[in-house]
């Protein structure tokens, strides 16, 4: 889950501008709405950053422990596309010597991704 500031919509819609994701379930929006996501099959869920309740966003910490790892048939395309929605890049698309084509970015919540697929 990752845990996002502000109103989930607007996550919502960043994820959607960012990696194509599309809503797959939610609760009714409000302060506290959750909401589940997918990428290419992937699933992931967003819930508001709360320091209240132990859940603070990664900008609120000054970092993240997590990198999640998004594998998709064009790496490339989706990379750019991240970037274009507002992610900053961590490393460059690239053939790495391991055998696999991929980069690093962070989105604007402070959310470590890495996109690619093996060679």
């Amino acid at each position: 889950m990752l845990h996002v500031p502000g109103d989930v919509r607007e996550a919502i819609a960043f994820y959607g501008r960012a990696f194509g994701a599309t809503p797959a379930w939610s609760t009714p929006p409000a302060e506290d709405m959750v909401a589940q996501l997918r990428i290419e099959g992937a699933e992931f869920w967003l819930h508001p950053a709360s320091d209240a309740i132990g859940n603070p966003a990664p900008k609120q910490t000054g970092g993240t422990a997590v990198r999640l790892m998004l594998i998709v048939d064009d790496p490339d395309a989706l990379f750019d596309q991240a970037v274009s929605a507002g992610a900053v890049v961590r490393s460059p698309m690239q053939d790495r010597d391991y055998g696999w084509r991929d980069g690093s970015i962070v989105d604007i919540y402070g959310h470590r991704w890495e996109i690619g697929k093996p060679l």
